[in-house]
């Protein structure tokens, strides 16, 4: 089955995005500033794997009259299940956590995860519903997506979401976002200003 294009999955978001705070990591930390670039955008790419769905949690709970949006992948979520009970026992709402699922550690070259390997398909979706999630659901094609986007996102959270897509392909360079004093400082700004 044919999966739905990275960018086009992610431009489904950026045209539904107001003022949520957005977290990008890895791969999403790649191809997210390639169609954003907003204040309260934060490319989260030190070497911590898996922390990203912590951090969106961190400022979920920070800022609770804002929502936050966490772009992860699916190896970098195989990388840390436990977060799921703890979003869930945290009790924010304004959280969702979408998984860009290709199967593969995409910037560190393409290998594939052991989910990916694996004969019998490992459910993500089913480890949210199982830890709790209210709002779980899985999109295999583009026009799907597009068809519920925004009504999901309208739904109280936390929310979690699979947008199954197709690797990027050869483009595995993660670029520097720049430094880190400089990007946190601006988004420490344009967080005071919410």
């Amino acid at each position: 089955m044919m999966k739905m294009n990275y960018i086009a999955a992610l431009k489904v978001l950026h045209e539904l995005r107001t003022d949520e705070i957005v977290i990008t990591t890895m791969g999403s930390a790649r191809e997210w500033p390639r169609i954003s670039n907003h204040p309260l955008d934060f490319h989260y790419i030190p070497s911590a794997m898996g922390q990203a769905p912590a951090l969106g949690l961190g400022l979920a709970l920070a800022r609770p009259n804002r929502q936050t949006w966490v772009l992860n992948g699916d190896g970098a979520m195989l990388m840390n299940l436990g977060c799921l009970v703890t979003v869930i026992a945290s009790g924010a709402r304004n959280l969702t956590v979408f998984v860009l699922e290709n199967q593969i550690y995409e910037v560190t070259g393409g290998q594939q995860t052991a989910a990916g390997a694996l004969s019998a398909k490992v459910d993500l979706a089913g480890f949210a519903r199982s830890a709790g999630f209210p709002v779980v659901a899985r999109f295999e094609t583009l026009d799907d997506w597009r068809a519920q986007a925004a009504s999901l996102l309208k739904q109280s959270g936390p929310r979690f979401v699979v947008l199954a897509v197709e690797p990027v392909g050869e483009d595995y360079l993660l670029e520097s976002p720049g430094p880190l004093p400089e990007r946190l400082a601006g988004f420490q700004e344009a967080l005071a200003g919410v």
